[in-house]
C-alpha cells in the first residue's frame, strides 16, 4: 500500500512569518494538530501541538508574541506520495514523528499520521494475507 492512498489531500498552513496565535486559530478552526510552515509557499517546517505547548510554557509569552518560525520543528521530514506505508512508517520512527507531509518534487500534495495508518491497520493485515496467498500459488 502506498502513501497516496491513505494521505489527507487537505493541508493546513501558515506562513513562517506568521504568530503562534493566527497558527493556533487555524488549528482549531480546520480540527488538526499541526500545520505545514511554508516560505515563499514552499514547506520548511511543521508546527505541532507539543510546539505550541512547549513555546507557551518555555517563554510565558502570549502566542501573539511569539513567531512561528522561532518553535516550528524542522528539518522539515518528508515522504513521496509511491513511498511504500512501511517505509513511511519506517521514517516515521527513524525521525521519531508522528506526521509526514507528503511532497512531489517541492509541492506539498498532502500529509500522512500514525492515526491515518492506524484507522488502515485492518487494510494492511487483508493485503499481507492477499500477497501471503499470491506466494503460496506461485510455489505450487
Amino acid at each position: 500500500m502506498l502513501v497516496e492512498q491513505l494521505m489527507s489531500r487537505e493541508v493546513v498552513t501558515c506562513d513562517a512569518g506568521g504568530s503562534l496565535h493566527a497558527a493556533v486559530e487555524q488549528m482549531l478552526e480546520a480540527t488538526v494538530g499541526s500545520v505545514i510552515v511554508t516560505r515563499d509557499d514552499a514547506p520548511v517546517a511543521i508546527l505541532t501541538e507539543t510546539d505550541v505547548l512547549r513555546a507557551t510554557a518555555v517563554t510565558g509569552r502570549p502566542l501573539d508574541d511569539i513567531p512561528i518560525r522561532r518553535v516550528a520543528s524542522h528539518p522539515l521530514v518528508t515522504t513521496s506520495p509511491r513511498t511504500t506505508i512501511r517505509n513511511a512508517v519506517g521514517t516515521m520512527t527513524d525521525n521519531d514523528v508522528k506526521k509526514l507531509p507528503v511532497v512531489a518534487g517541492t509541492d506539498l500534495v498532502g500529509i500522512i499520521t500514525q492515526s491515518d495508518i492506524v484507522a488502515h491497520y485492518g487494510d494492511f493485515i487483508r493485503e499481507a494475507h492477499r500477497l501471503n496467498a499470491q506466494a503460496d500459488a506461485w510455489e505450487e
